[in-house]
């Protein structure tokens, strides 16, 4: 296994370029749960260009019947950019101090947990993300209401 590094620009300008509509490559799961974490997903991979195939545990989008719940779910896209030491992207948990464009940044509140994936797409100081569901282009980061958030800071690429 060979490491490479993370196209934050590419997975930025993926982001910028769909935060406000649909890549029709991709199913809009708005209406079944949310779309955040399939966008975010989408973002990861135009920064990663590599998926990972392992059934169940993987991350991996062929079509919106033939994927990981990591793809579409928050809790298992950070479960598998955590844990992953196989092939594709892989992230630890960082402060928001840390955060760099084409990081996640994950919300949620205290009762619930956490909710909602988005990607980080400056830090100006202001941190400013895209997002679908409620779709957003480099929206404040403050402007959400959250109680937690936590940052996903990819570090590298496995293929």
């Amino acid at each position: 296994m060979q490491e490479i590094p993370y196209n934050r620009n590419a997975a930025v300008a993926y982001a910028r370029k769909w935060a406000l509509r649909r890549n029709s490559a991709y199913y809009n799961f708005e209406n079944i749960g949310g779309d955040c974490t399939n966008f975010t997903s989408q973002c990861i991979y135009a920064g990663a260009q590599t998926m990972n195939f392992t059934p169940i545990y993987g991350w991996y989008y062929r079509s919106s019947y033939d994927r990981t719940a990591s793809w579409t779910a928050v809790e298992f896209l950070y479960k598998f950019l955590i844990n992953n030491s196989g092939i594709g992207p892989y992230a630890r948990v960082g402060s928001k101090w840390e955060a760099k464009p084409g990081d996640i940044v994950q919300l949620g509140t205290q009762s619930v947990g956490f909710y909602h994936s988005a990607v980080i797409t400056a830090v100006t100081p202001t941190i400013t993300v895209a997002a679908h569901t409620d779709d957003a282009l480099d929206r404040p980061l403050y402007s959400y209401a959250y109680e937690i958030a936590r940052f996903l800071h990819i570090e590298g690429v496995r293929i």
